[in-house]
């Protein structure tokens, strides 16, 4: 192994706060790997022919997943293969984010594979003032990868497991069940389901193809070596993004592909914090942080006194009332309580603005509209919540009720971002309130104190299911 590749007998002093976890051995091209352990049955047809004809069209779109891909596809193809997983399972990013790090569906299905709020946290993925795990490349490929065996041992067919990855397993396993009362055959080409879950494994099995054989379709896929792009580099010091990246010799938007999770401009939040970063600079971060004894936090708390606004704050730090509400994930037009803590910028990094950080609670604020639901005849907390695109939690927290059983006609309050919106025939669809959503967090996360926050990321399509762990997806980023 070359002399610069850490390893996990490297050492650093304690006071560097860091260290790196080892690495394995090189080996020759990810895609023959990647192709090598196709295990899921191929399936043919209009709708693969469709996907084909639709990617090989795009080459930009095409190349451009295909670059972001290259910062995660190893780490996700190794941990698809140590679990014994077909190894294609490793390109169902491409279809539900298209690889970006950041994608947000209407639903609010957040990272590169798309775990809606509920789901995510069922599978632990924490979702706080500071940080969004579900963007967060290890733990979310680690969740999601066991979500998807999870849904292999409930079906023994890969093929379904996919189905009810999109549309949420409850609905896979009616579908099988009445196909199953009716005499019909039960596999996936035989199911009644939306057009979206029908689309999505002829999306996947025309991405197969063409990284089968890219030229086939007059597309050519950039090399990606099969060897680690990342390191892990562990640290429990707090730093502001922009310094970590500094650290790193690494630019910003560099830094937070990989570590999309930051819903903040600062490092916070936990005990020990895991960064990832290119081999290379990973070795450069903890040289430099070893030797840095300055504090790296120019961001301080604020609690919001009474009777004082927001545009008070910002006039008061210098930054517009659009950087401070992105910074602290607040949406347009959410009210702040007095007591509420807030990030604001102090005027250097200093040790009193860490430990501020430290001594300070922060919580979230709702964002999107607040309105009153009234229940229907069985109503149960759980339906509303996948309704609106919450969790159970909130809404208990929100109207203070214990259970989960609602009198026909009680008024339950709600804060989304997601409305239902009728459809002829009497069917749902769910789509964004394009009033009183917040700032995307990677806004947040690149926010320079007293500057304003630079553009917003794209949206992803939205999918609505009736199902309790169903997610949505799309192609984001492209």
């Amino acid at each position: 192994m070359p002399a610069s590749t850490p390893t996990a007998d490297t050492v650093f002093a304690a006071a560097a706060g860091a260290d790196l976890e080892a690495l394995p051995k090189s080996a020759q091209d990810l895609w023959e790997r990647i192709v090598a352990g196709y295990a899921i049955p191929d399936i043919n047809g209009p709708l693969v022919e469709k996907w084909e004809r639709w990617y090989a069209e795009r080459p930009d779109y095409v190349a451009r997943m295909v670059e972001r891909s290259r910062r995660y596809l190893y780490h996700i193809v190794s941990e698809v293969n140590d679990r014994g997983m077909p190894t294609e399972i490793a390109l169902l990013p491409m279809v539900e984010s298209a690889f970006n790090p950041v994608a947000m569906s209407t639903s609010r299905a957040s990272g590169i594979w798309q775990f809606i709020p509920s789901t995510g946290k069922h599978y632990g993925l924490n979702q706080d003032f500071w940080m969004d795990s579900r963007r967060d490349v290890l733990a979310g490929t680690d969740k999601a990868l066991t979500y998807l065996n999870k849904l292999h041992g409930d079906f023994d067919d890969w093929q379904l497991a996919l189905a009810g990855y999109n549309w949420g397993e409850g609905n896979v396993a009616k579908a099988v069940a009445r196909n199953k009362a009716k005499g019909l055959p039960t596999t996936y080409q035989y199911l009644p389901m939306p057009a979206e879950t029908a689309n999505y494994l002829p999306k996947l099995q025309a991405i197969k193809n063409i990284v089968r054989d890219p030229e086939k379709f007059g597309l050519v896929l950039a090399d990606i070596p099969d060897a680690p792009y990342f390191a892990v580099v562990k640290t429990n010091r707090k730093m502001d993004t922009k310094f970590a990246a500094e650290l790193a010799e690494m630019s910003l938007e560099d830094f937070l592909a990989l570590n999309p999770q930051h819903n903040r401009p600062v490092i916070a939040g936990a005990d020990e914090q895991t960064l990832l970063l290119p081999i290379d600079n990973a070795e450069i971060f903890a040289a430099k942080l070893e030797l840095t004894n300055q504090p790296m936090v120019s961001w301080q708390a604020y609690r919001m006194r009474p009777n004082e606004t927001l545009p008070q704050v910002a006039a008061k730090y210098g930054m517009s009332v659009e950087t401070l509400r992105a910074v602290n994930g607040i949406g347009a037009k959410a009210r702040v309580p007095a007591g509420h803590t807030l990030l604001v910028p102090s005027q250097s990094a200093s040790t009193e603005a860490v430990a501020s950080l430290s001594e300070a609670v922060f919580t979230t604020v709702p964002s999107g509209r607040t309105f009153y639901y009234t229940a229907k005849r069985g109503d149960r907390l759980a339906v509303i919540a996948v309704r609106y695109g919450v969790t159970v939690q909130e809404l208990k927290s929100w109207n203070g009720i214990s259970g989960d059983a609602l009198a026909t006609g009680q008024k339950v309050r709600v804060t989304s971002d997601v409305v239902p919106v009728r459809k002829a025939g009497g069917r749902t669809k769910r789509v964004v309130a394009t009033k009183g959503a917040g700032k995307p967090a990677q806004a947040a996360a690149r926010s320079p104190a007293a500057k304003p926050v630079a553009g917003k990321g794209k949206p992803v399509a939205a999918k609505s299911s009736s199902s309790n762990t169903a997610r949505a997806h799309g192609n984001a980023g492209g």
